[in-house]
């Protein structure tokens, strides 16, 4: 476990915000930055999950604060709903120990992501390091897979749904925490309602910090955005997951868009493309697969059906396909995908990429979808059989 803030993989002290960080991959992440010292925000539309998932991170083991790379002077709430009088009012301050945070958020829209802005600006008090995008759903478009021109309003509305909070709600939220995460001022910057000259955290801090300037932030510490991708973004999956693939294909060029608009202001854009991990997503998939290894045309049609109607059901904050909190990975693929590694991927397998973006070691990355799957997309031999 990282502990010293000289370390090259330290994130000690950094402000993290994880969209979707109550379950899967998104818990994954907000656990190992947890355990490596960060201050940790996590988002949900789930405010009781959200809140579940803000006191197990607090029981996660914590290396003891060492000269963190920055101060921390957070306030000491740890729940801050999106109600009407939080709205309006300040989270309340008891203490200056608390390290998770929670907020029930909806960043499928663009109130929603100007309204968690708004919060994160509170609780970090201006300062975000890292902002890992994570939140995002799918939903299988049974009964309109037979691609026969037939209409379905369930279909259009999941197309929606995935794209609206896969993708515009990325980029609305994103547009939102760039001010706090710029290192660096570029022309053009727009100034403040009041008229007076914008003042980016990077350089109202160094005023008031003594020890800032021997980190040089913005040069050799960037604000960091992880954007959580999927391997179906970038290779076709056999499944009724049309919407969800070109959202995470989506997902991976806007990553290079912003990774090229945010270099000059001192930001590193990349994106993780998670394989298959064990979640209440993938559960749906693997499945799905087992009952369907029989079988006719009109079963495998079927089985597809059913896993359309596996993935619409409470899939929410899951970026990629990951893990549920507390559950084994036992039980492995049963021969069913060609994973060259031989297992689904785990909790330091989604963490620790994002760790090594967020770090010191991963300073100089900007614009790379990392995939992060056992060799599925770059390792998988293709049996002769198949040809």
């Amino acid at each position: 476990m990282a502990s010293g803030g000289s370390s090259l993989f330290c994130v000690a002290g950094k402000n993290v915000l994880i969209t979707g960080g109550s379950r899967g991959i998104g818990y994954m992440i907000a656990s190992t930055f947890v355990e490596r010292g960060a201050n940790v925000l996590i988002t949900s539309r789930d405010s009781r999950a959200c809140e579940s998932a803000a006191s197990d991170l607090l029981s996660l083991p914590r290396p003891p604060p060492l000269s963190p790379l920055y101060p921390s002077p957070l306030p000491p709430t740890t729940s801050h709903g999106m109600s009407s009088e939080s709205k309006s009012s300040p989270p309340s301050s008891a203490s200056t120990s608390t390290y998770v945070h929670h907020v029930q958020s909806n960043v499928s829209t663009r109130e929603g992501c100007k309204e968690l802005a708004n919060h994160v600006r509170r609780i970090f008090d201006g300062r975000l390091d890292v902002l890992v995008n994570n939140a995002g759903t799918s939903w299988g478009e049974d009964p309109g897979y037979d691609m026969n021109g037939r209409e379905s309003g369930k279909m259009n509305w999941g197309w929606d749904k995935v794209l609206d909070l896969n993708v515009k709600g990325m980029f609305y939220l994103t547009r939102e925490c760039v001010p706090m995460l710029q290192r660096r001022r570029v022309d053009g910057d727009c100034a403040e309602e009041d008229g007076n000259e914008t003042t980016y955290y990077s350089s109202s801090y160094s005023s008031s910090h003594s020890s800032y300037s021997s980190h040089r932030r913005g040069v050799d510490d960037p604000g960091r955005i992880i954007n959580v991708g999927s391997v179906t973004g970038l290779m076709p999956q056999d499944a009724p997951t049309h919407a969800y693939d070109v959202s995470k294909a989506a997902v991976h060029h806007l990553t290079k868009k912003f990774a090229a608009d945010l270099a000059p202001r001192g930001i590193t854009v990349n994106a993780i493309a998670p394989g298959y991990v064990l979640t209440r997503m993938s559960k749906g998939l693997l499945s799905t697969w087992s009952s369907t290894k029989t079988t006719t045309k009109e079963e495998e049609e079927g089985g597809r059906r059913e896993m359309g109607h596996n993935l619409g059901k409470n899939v929410d904050n899951n970026g990629g396909m990951g893990m549920e909190r507390g559950e084994s990975m036992d039980g492995g693929l049963g021969g069913m995908m060609p994973i060259p590694l031989g297992r689904m991927g785990n909790t330091e397998d989604m963490g620790g990429a994002c760790i090594y973006l967020s770090s010191r070691a991963g300073s100089w990355i900007t614009g790379v979808i990392l995939t992060v799957d056992g060799g599925l997309v770059g390792a998988a031999k293709i049996p002769l059989s198949n040809l």
